[in-house]
């Protein structure tokens, strides 16, 4: 395993929720991890920020470790969960409260709800 690899095992099983992005949840870097954090952020979800764009062997250490090509990556019980297309359909078809419910993670159902409400 490599450096990076044992650096993601931890924090994946130290943290219930972990967001790979460019930036911090509260600097984005980029417009896809705005969202993704945004939508965390928005919700009330607790989650570890990890800023691919401060450590090279990272940014590169997450797409290989997860086989997905691109960030922001979320995940969830140290489970990878997807980008964010992927979160983005997931929060408005409810299935991103259902996972979040499935395994006891803490957020705001009442802004969730909002978010639908806002893009429906």
């Amino acid at each position: 395993m490599t450096d990076a690899a044992s650096r993601i095992t931890e924090t994946n099983k130290t943290n219930d929720v972990v967001l790979y992005m460019k930036g911090t949840k509260s600097m984005p870097q980029c417009g896809f991890s705005s969202r993704v954090a945004g939508v965390l952020n928005y919700m009330g979800v607790d989650f570890a920020d990890v800023n691919v764009l401060a450590d090279e062997e990272l940014r590169q250490g997450i797409k290989d470790f997860s086989d997905w090509p691109t960030i922001p990556q979320l995940y969830v019980k140290g489970e990878f969960v997807g980008g964010c297309d992927i979160i983005t359909e997931m929060t408005l078809s409810g299935e991103l409260d259902t996972l979040f419910d499935e395994n006891g993670v803490t957020y705001d159902k009442d802004a969730a709800d909002k978010i639908r409400e806002a893009n429906g």
